[in-house]
């Protein structure tokens, strides 16, 4: 067999084995960490890249720690609020509701959630569980390390050169499997550098409005619209039903006021969309909304991230490959 058909294979047996063995999370660790040291790197000089990202990634943890311990406090308070509230106000309008009152609601609020949220159950778990989150951590820490040791020099033959057969089945192998890690790690920059645009973007816009109207929680809501700006489509939905329920805790009016500037903000990222990543991915929506689906079964959220960035990479290697079509027959010999 072709070292290069070996190379996808042990690819995509990569692939399924970190989906079943769920190590999605330090897979987007270790990517992440990889295009933050891209970034960071200075004409060759990688330890000044790699001392900057350590400072960095210091900071984040930090902040990242704050984020939860906050948003832990603040998210069940919009949640009690701003359901009543949105209640109240859709009776007034004459809307009529299938549930009585807010008590008769929160069961099934509360099943929803444990079905959809699955990954903010899990880590409200581990919160609570010390012994287990400090082994997530652990994780995240082995990621960070291996994304800098391929930074460094992320060779998988480091004995290439030294064999008696140079052009050995080993050594082929591994250039042909490095070759696609490196396809793969360009879908992903790709695909989250301009969702990373997209989402900051989105977070300045937000962040204006927000402050200037004083939405409640501003700080709570700013993190998660840049969080949420990470998931491709859905995330903006996502944010935006955060940011009314939030508003709506203190009026009504002021929740209309951001739902027509969430409206203007997204027919603006219609025109973003389409230049930095409609330009530079060239995937249907309906594709990449499949893809969502599929990621969010196999791995939650993190599935849901990865969805497009491997859609791309499909896309990239397959266009790589030469098909030898069969000729069109004859009409005359068809007819014989």
């Amino acid at each position: 067999m072709h070292p290069r058909k070996i190379s996808f294979i042990l690819f995509f047996a990569t692939l399924f084995l970190i989906g079943y063995l769920h190590l999605s999370t330090p897979l987007l660790t270790v990517l992440f960490s990889y295009l933050l040291l891209s970034i960071l790197r200075f004409k060759g000089k990688k330890w000044v890249a790699v001392s900057l990202f350590l400072v960095v990634v210091s900071v984040l943890i930090y902040a990242s720690f704050l984020f939860v311990r906050e948003a832990l406090i603040t998210l069940p308070e919009v949640a009690e609020k701003s359901i009543p509230a949105a209640c109240e106000f859709l009776e007034k309008k004459g809307v009529q509701l299938p549930f009585a009152d807010y008590e008769a609601l929160r069961p099934a609020l509360k099943e929803g959630l444990k079905a959809q949220v699955k990954d903010l159950t899990k880590f409200l778990q581990l919160a609570g569980n010390a012994q287990a989150l400090t082994r997530e951590f652990v994780v995240f820490i082995i990621g960070i390390v291996i994304a800098i040791s391929i930074f460094l020099g992320g060779k998988i033959d480091l004995g290439q050169g030294s064999y008696e057969i140079s052009d050995n089945l080993y050594s082929a192998i591994s250039n042909e499997l490095a070759l696609r890690f490196i396809v793969f790690y360009r879908s992903f920059a790709m695909v989250m550098g301009a969702q990373l645009l997209i989402s900051l973007i989105n977070t300045i816009f937000t962040t204006i409005f927000v402050l200037s109207v004083r939405v409640p929680y501003p700080y709570v809501v700013i993190a998660i619209t840049f969080l949420c700006g990470l998931l491709p489509i859905i995330g903006n939905l996502i944010s935006n039903t955060i940011i009314c329920l939030v508003a709506i805790t203190r009026s009504p009016s002021l929740a209309a006021m951001a739902l027509l500037f969430l409206v203007v903000l997204h027919k603006f990222e219609y025109f973003l969309n389409s230049k930095i990543i409609g330009g530079r991915i060239k995937n249907p929506m309906w594709l990449t909304l499949l893809a969502l689906i599929v990621g969010e079964r196999i791995m939650g959220i993190p599935g849901m991230i990865l969805a497009p960035v491997l859609l791309h990479y499909l896309k990239v290697e397959g266009s790589q490959i030469a098909v030898q079509l069969q000729p069109p027959i004859d009409a005359e010999r068809r007819d014989r």
